[in-house]
């Protein structure tokens, strides 16, 4: 079952994309929904910007429950609310979208299987810069780079340089920094031109998810940084 959702258009899409400032909260594999939610709410409540759904080990009926309650709790605090790596489930709750990966779904199909103009696709891009600017042209919202410092999440992922930072505002959408994020190094990425930061253990993992979380937020409080032209 699909849920209800108004049908916004590619402009709509693209506002609402370029939102996309500041804590990007990842969640981690949790199987209990109300800790989830609990979890979720306290990172909302600290600023997060956005709330991407990940979890790796829940089943196929957990992933669609914790979606679902998700969605109409990250909706009800006016933050966007993207699904990792599947298309079908982003569509099927009625999620501002989805995010993929180089071994997930590409581009264009996701955005077929979500069916709908205004939702927003996101690509991880690694430390590949021909990559991010090969999704721009075919439609991303927004592209991801990193592991920029180690992560706990990822230990073997790839390493990232701060000059694809740098490189990305040419992009002209907005870029997401990733990996083994901090707020003590938070600053580094955002300086190099990340518009946000992606982050898990940070977050989730603190004792008191609100303060952490608002530890990043308060990292934009600052005027917006142009694109350039």
């Amino acid at each position: 079952m699909r849920a209800a959702t108004t049908r916004l258009s590619t402009s709509d899409r693209r506002e609402r994309a370029l939102a996309l400032r500041g804590l990007y909260a990842i969640t981690p594999d949790l199987a209990d929904t109300n800790r989830l939610l609990e979890n979720v709410a306290a990172a909302l409540a600290g600023g997060a910007a956005a709330i991407q759904y990940r979890n790796k080990t829940a089943s196929t009926v957990l992933r669609r429950e914790h979606a679902f309650a998700l969605t109409a709790l990250v909706r009800s605090r006016g933050a966007l609310f993207i699904v990792n790596d599947d298309p079908e489930l982003a569509r099927d709750v009625g999620a501002d979208g989805v995010h993929v990966g180089e071994d997930d779904a590409d581009l264009g199909h996701a955005r077929a299987m979500l069916d709908d103009p205004a939702a927003i696709v996101g690509v991880s891009c690694y430390n590949d810069f021909s990559r991010a600017e090969r999704a721009k042209v075919e439609g991303a919202d927004y592209v991801a780079f990193g592991s920029f410092f180690p992560s706990a999440t990822k230990p073997a992922a790839r390493r990232a340089g701060m000059e694809l930072l740098m490189r990305a505002r040419a992009l002209g959408i907005p870029v997401v920094a990733i990996g083994g994020i901090t707020p003590e190094n938070a600053p580094l990425v955002i300086n190099a031109g990340a518009d946000a930061v992606a982050v898990i253990s940070a977050v989730f993992d603190a004792r008191e998810i609100e303060v952490a979380a608002r530890a990043f937020t308060r990292l934009f409080e600052r005027p917006a940084r142009r694109s350039p032209t």
